[in-house]
């Protein structure tokens, strides 16, 4: 073997910091995604509070609205992709999915630094790109700006249809990728409120509708990229996980071979001292054990 047991040391120490940072960016990553999935409920709640107010208004229009961002074919592709690395091939999946979509007249959306990177590697260019947010904070306004670029797009007729790509967490295993249809704005799967229970009004209800329609698009775009940001940090959990295995295995053998190492240093020094003090043992003149001159001589008479 050619390396020597200080050259191992100073790999084990490398790989022990190794370990620590692997199990640090684990811990944070896993903090996040679980922040993540308790504001679910609130955007889910939101949500819902939208759609039931899209319903008691609905029967107040003369005739059912028209599905809003319909005619034309030119759409645009959202996709959810991972802002940082470490995450396996989070982003592959979603862009492998939206380019499904992207053969025919539409646009690409793309939030997230490391799918922009990804993207380039696939040949795609997105037309506007954004950074995925790095808190749970972030995501209201990251919503507000994705929302001002789709319909910056539908108001110019640059588009008419939008559609999410984003990934889900999942219990156990890797994220789902999903497909989600934002526009045309679907009207029909708010139930009507009972008659009686009109709600007072104070802007014209087609009006009133299409601002209600928007504000629920955006409470859609809040839940997916809360759950996008929570997959993310899922997958980079489990790439950390992945990682600390590796970097264990790798320590145990260097940890092997150091100890082997260094019986065989210890064993060569020992030899090396046994020669050296045969070597400096006294001699006389017949070799080692042999009889002096004197003792061979007869007694003198």
């Amino acid at each position: 073997m050619t390396d020597r047991p200080e050259d191992l040391s100073a790999r084990l120490d490398t790989v022990d910091q190794l370990d620590s940072v692997i199990t640090a960016m684990r811990s944070v990553a896993a903090a996040r995604a679980r922040h993540a999935r308790e504001q679910l409920d609130g955007i889910r709640a939101y949500e819902s509070t939208i759609g039931s107010a899209i319903g008691a208004v609905l029967p107040l229009l003369p005739e059912p609205p028209a599905a809003s961002g319909g005619g034309a074919e030119t759409g645009l592709v959202i996709a959810l992709a991972a802002e940082q690395g470490f995450a396996g091939a989070f982003s592959e999946h979603v862009l492998s999915r939206a380019r499904l979509h992207l053969g025919g007249p539409a646009e690409l959306l793309l939030v997230g630094d490391r799918g922009l990177m990804v993207a380039f590697e696939m040949g795609l260019t997105p037309g506007w790109t954004a950074p995925m947010a790095a808190h749970v904070d972030e995501i209201p306004a990251l919503a507000n700006g994705i929302a001002g670029a789709l319909y910056a797009r539908l108001a110019d007729g640059r588009a008419s249809r939008a559609s999410l790509v984003y990934t889900q967490p999942l219990i156990e295993g890797a994220g789902a990728v999903t497909e989600q249809a934002l526009l045309p704005f679907d009207y029909g799967r708010f139930p009507h409120a009972a008659p009686g229970s009109e709600p007072l009004v104070l802007l014209p209800p087609a009006r009133l509708a299409e601002r209600l329609a928007e504000e629920y698009v955006f409470a859609e775009l809040c839940a997916a990229l809360m759950l996008s940001f929570a997959a993310e940090n899922e997958a980079r959990v489990r790439a950390m996980i992945s990682a600390r295995s590796n970097v264990r295995r790798t320590r145990a053998t260097l940890r092997s071979t150091f100890r082997q190492l260094r019986q065989e240093q210890i064993t060569t020094e020992i030899i090396e001292l046994s020669s050296h003090r045969t070597a400096g043992r006294p001699r006389d003149a017949h070799g080692a054990g042999g009889m002096s001159e004197s003792s061979t001589l007869p007694p003198s008479r």
